[in-house]
């Protein structure tokens, strides 16, 4: 080995020592600076925070008794705003061939039946309609309600 070589690697070892003792120095000063919470992150409050919102469910399973609105409770039975929250997405639209709410021709046929007929459509369902209109939770007299309300404004 020539006296090149031998300049070249004690040069050589003299670095990687120099940068490893460095890199151990500057792994101390970060654990020092940052503290102990930096050592275990799976007890910091800040990252448990973090994963709970990640995780926290969508929605919410409601399993109690869902209480409906009926018209022999003693209270009158708002038709107008069921129909809004119930109805309207398709008597609203005439979405399906469903009558529009104020549209006399469209009502017309279906007021000459009687309200027995539209009641027992309303309840049971008929062609593309759904019983009480997919919202099984509404009592048969809320829904009769809902129909006069209709019948009412489209008259």
């Amino acid at each position: 080995m020539s006296h090149d070589d031998s300049a070249f690697m004690r040069t050589f070892w003299g670095v990687i020592i120099g940068l490893t003792v460095l890199m151990f120095v500057i792994i101390v000063l970060a654990r020092w600076v940052s503290g102990d919470q930096a050592a275990d992150p799976a007890n910091d409050p800040r990252v448990l925070a973090k994963i709970e919102e990640r995780i926290k469910p969508v929605g919410q399973v409601r399993t109690g008794n869902v209480p409906t609105a009926t018209a022999s409770s003693g209270g009158a039975v708002d038709a107008k705003g069921t129909y809004t929250s119930a109805c309207f997405a398709c008597h609203g639209t005439g979405a399906a061939g469903a009558p529009k709410l104020g549209d006399k021709a469209g009502w017309k046929a279906r007021i000459a039946k009687g309200n027995a007929t539209l009641y027992k459509n309303a309840i049971k369902g008929f062609k593309g309609m759904p019983p009480k209109g997919g919202r099984s939770d509404l009592s048969d007299g809320v829904v009769k309600a809902i129909v006069d309300y209709m019948v009412a404004e489209s008259k």
